[in-house]
């Protein structure tokens, strides 16, 4: 990967939604060099897909919480694929110590957590769940 890729990914990752032409002017290169870029990215696994940024009022109405999941013993990959199937669980990390495994959620009520929650705790393999339900963000760098 050389300087224009990284430039394009990091432009990319910036707003997923910039043109091929604006990228080609932004870089003062052919619109043809940029798309062929992007393809390579795209086929060589870099970029794995396109997506959005929720803005604050999208994020402002959804209360998330992280689920710490113990697992029984060596359902931990089974566990996962379950999850996966869950629309409101945005993502699960393996983790170290005595939980197995952490999820985030996300919902637009407390009820909705609450359903959430239960379909966690009733996924075989899934031997307990702890709860802690985010107040407020005091900052995130990954928005």
């Amino acid at each position: 990967m050389d300087d224009l890729d990284q430039k394009i990914l990091a432009a990319m990752a910036t707003d997923s939604s910039t043109s091929v032409s604006r990228l080609a002017r932004r870089f003062k290169v052919a619109r043809s060099t940029v798309q062929a870029r992007l393809e390579k990215l795209e086929t060589n696994g870099t970029i794995a897909g396109y997506t959005i940024k929720l803005g604050d009022v999208a994020l402002a109405r959804r209360i998330k919480a992280t689920v710490l999941v113990y697992c029984e013993p060596r359902t931990s990959a089974g566990v996962v694929g379950k999850l996966k199937g869950i629309p409101d669980v945005e993502m699960v990390a393996t983790s170290t110590g005595r939980v197995d495994l952490i999820a985030q959620i996300a919902c637009g009520t407390t009820e909705d957590i609450d359903q959430a929650l239960e379909q966690i705790a009733s996924t075989t393999g899934v031997q307990d769940i702890e709860s802690l339900i985010h107040l407020s963000v005091k900052f995130d760098r990954s928005i």
